[in-house]
């Protein structure tokens, strides 16, 4: 989905961007409550962006934003129509998990953070964002029209990340005819909608374990100055790493030439680089 590599910079080891597919995080974990709300919002948000701009024929923009707004300009153009895309991503992403039966712990815990990702696409500064144009005589703003569009979806996935170091441990419990999740830890105050949540806690990242998709961090390239999770002290989960000398190839004394294009040499350049024990 969209945004999503770059959220996953500051992810464990094992969700970060690989060349190869890697399997899902484990489930009932929440790192798999974050790829259920991220992907539930990405989903929704390229519906959005699809409508606004011509490519489906059964939605199009929003056509509840008109008149004048508080501000004092013209609502017009084509606003984006996140409600069809919220919509669309419920009918299409919550299938699945309709199908086992809404009793499955499993089930409640997806369809729970699928609803946490749209709702805090929805509830980003949607209704603040704006795209305006200016009319009037000799480019005055004599006229403003505005119309509402999505952020970046970028901002989704810090707000979703935000939502991954705050998600609350939950289990099922039968209130009244129903079963439902509630924290695990009864001194936890209850999760709201746009808040994510898990079942399970998270294997150790540390080591490889294939069987729940975990590649581990060994081999890993680190960065030895670094004190966040891509620095050596973190990544290589205190085994130490090796340093090595190594020789990359890149371009360098580049130059436009007409007309057009550009020439480069090719130049080697000594690093030193550092992977994981």
């Amino acid at each position: 989905s969209p945004g999503r590599t770059h959220t996953a910079s500051g992810a464990p080891p094992s969700c970060r961007a690989s060349p190869r597919a890697l399997p899902l995080p484990p489930t009932g974990t929440r790192e798999a409550a974050f790829v259920y709300a991220i992907s539930s919002a990405g989903v929704a948000f390229a519906v959005t962006r699809a409508c606004s701009s011509g490519e489906l024929e059964k939605c199009g923009c929003d056509r509840t934003v008109h008149g004048v707004s508080p501000q004092g300009f013209q609502w017009s153009g084509c606003s984006d129509n996140i409600a069809y895309g919220v919509a669309f991503s419920q009918s299409f992403v919550d299938v699945r998990e309709r199908s086992k039966g809404a009793s499955s712990s499993r089930a409640l815990m997806n369809l729970h953070n699928n609803e946490a990702g749209r709702k805090v696409a929805w509830h980003l500064p949607y209704h603040a964002t704006t795209g305006c144009k200016c009319h009037g005589v000799s480019g005055s703003c004599e006229v403003k029209t505005c119309w509402r569009a999505v952020p970046p979806f970028r901002q989704v996935g810090h707000a979703l990340k935000e939502k991954f170091d705050g998600a609350t441990e939950v289990e099922p419990r039968r209130v009244g005819s129903s079963r439902a999740l509630v924290p695990r830890n009864a001194q936890f105050k209850p999760h709201t909608d746009e808040d994510l949540v898990y079942l399970e806690p998270s294997p150790d990242f540390c080591e490889q374990d294939m069987r729940s998709g975990v590649l581990g961090t060994r081999g890993r390239t680190c960065n030895k100055t670094s004190k966040a999770i891509d620095g050596c002290e973190l990544l290589c989960c205190g085994r130490g790493f090796h340093t090595a000398q190594v020789e990359l190839a890149e371009r360098c004394s580049c130059k436009f030439h007409w007309c057009c294009f550009v020439k480069c040499r090719q130049c080697q350049r000594l690093v030193e680089l550092h992977t994981c024990r």
